[in-house]
């Protein structure tokens, strides 16, 4: 069974394939994925790599936490279950009594 490794503090200029290139020395590398951000496009710093066996996600954390990935030392350790999140609103809406915008000078 596949285990899925968080990997931390990521070079911003890291690309999908120099991950999982990264963690081959370690076994075979079922997928690798840098995260980025939807409005920018840019990488957030971190990314998961999900290797063939309990094994081998085992060696990887071992022969590279802390070790540098183009230049810079990443964190690699077990990846957690994503947590439920709920949707977030980003409607508004008025308020108090006055029935909505309000704002501005009334005098």
């Amino acid at each position: 069974m596949a285990t899925k490794l968080f990997v931390g503090s990521l070079s911003y200029g890291v690309t999908d394939d120099q991950l999982k290139e990264a963690f081959e020395e370690a076994g075979t590398v079922v997928s690798a994925k840098v995260i980025m951000d939807r409005e920018t496009g840019r990488s957030k710093g971190f990314g998961f790599v999900e290797m063939g066996t309990e094994e081998e996600a085992q060696a990887a954390i071992k022969l590279i936490n802390g070790k540098e990935i183009a230049g810079r030392a990443v964190a690699v350790s077990e990846a957690r279950p994503q947590e439920n999140r709920e949707r977030r609103s980003f409607g508004g809406g008025g308020g108090g009594d006055r029935g909505g915008y309000g704002g501005g000078n009334r005098y």
